[in-house]
């Protein structure tokens, strides 16, 4: 269950990240880790999910998928998942920066019959000074196509309309109209198992519903520049991340508090 050897990244691999803003890499881990890790984290995402309303009763964003943040802080198997050496050096190696951190981790867990994630770019709810930002997606099973695999627009971190739209029918419907208006193709497809997409926190993405009888059980990992400073919300969801990712994390300086420790290199 290696989670920590080196994984080989070409140039070019890295040249398409700073292109497009998005990469799938296959084989990024076994099946075995997959399973030993995915359990807890499966685990933990129920037990800890505070979401007790039907699908039918609830809003677009709350249809999309159950979400549970900073499992690390719960389970010291998780933690060694989220510290993941081999992941966070693909992080800063997509990042072309000497090293990276955690900003947070959250798990998604897709219920059968769960809705779209609308479109919408991550970094909207961050109040960090640069676009050094990465999320690893990783499934813990392979994500055929009913299933609802994450995808995204290559090429839209540099787009700036849609930037103050949260996860929403509006942004959906804005943001779907305004790639199309850039030439911007939807880019969409299954994910084997131990395949991992990387996307900035710039690059606009979205999913499809899980049509399965299968939840759609997720990982995600975000790191940042391990020199990332902050700098004042720009909205309360901003506030909000500030309080509960970054505590006692001050405008201007590097986010270095105990939430935040550096994952590469260690």
């Amino acid at each position: 269950m290696d989670i920590h050897s080196p994984y080989s990244l070409t140039p070019e691999q890295i040249a398409q990240f700073r292109r497009d803003g998005c990469i799938k890499l296959k084989h990024v881990l076994s099946a075995d880790a997959l399973a030993h890790y995915g359990a807890e984290i499966t685990r933990l995402t129920i037990a800890l999910n505070t979401q007790s309303k039907p699908l039918e009763e609830r809003s677009t964003y709350d249809r999309a998928f159950l979400q549970v943040m900073n499992l690390w802080e719960h389970s010291a198997v998780v933690t060694e998942f989220v510290m993941s050496r081999r992941l966070g050096r693909i992080a800063a190696q997509l990042l072309e920066v000497p090293g990276v951190r955690l900003y947070h981790d959250q798990s998604l867990y897709k219920e059968p019959g769960g809705g779209i994630t609308p479109a919408h770019a991550d970094q909207y709810y961050w109040p960090l000074a640069s676009d050094r930002t990465v999320t690893a997606w990783v499934p813990l099973q392979a994500v055929p196509a009913d299933m609802g695999p994450l995808g995204f627009y290559p090429g839209s971190q540099g787009v700036q309309f849609g930037r103050d739209l949260g996860i929403s029918d509006e942004s959906e419907e804005k943001i779907s109209a305004d790639m199309a208006r850039h030439g911007l193709a939807f880019d969409v497809g299954p994910f084997d198992l131990g395949e991992v997409s990387f996307h900035l926190g710039w690059t606009f993405h979205k999913a499809g519903p899980n049509l399965s009888k299968r939840p759609r059980s997720v990982m995600t990992v975000i790191y940042m520049d391990a020199q990332m400073r902050l700098v004042p919300a720009l909205n309360a969801i901003q506030a909000n991340d500030r309080d509960q990712w970054c505590p006692g994390a001050r405008e201007g300086e590097v986010i270095a508090t105990r939430k935040n420790p550096v994952i590469w290199p260690r």
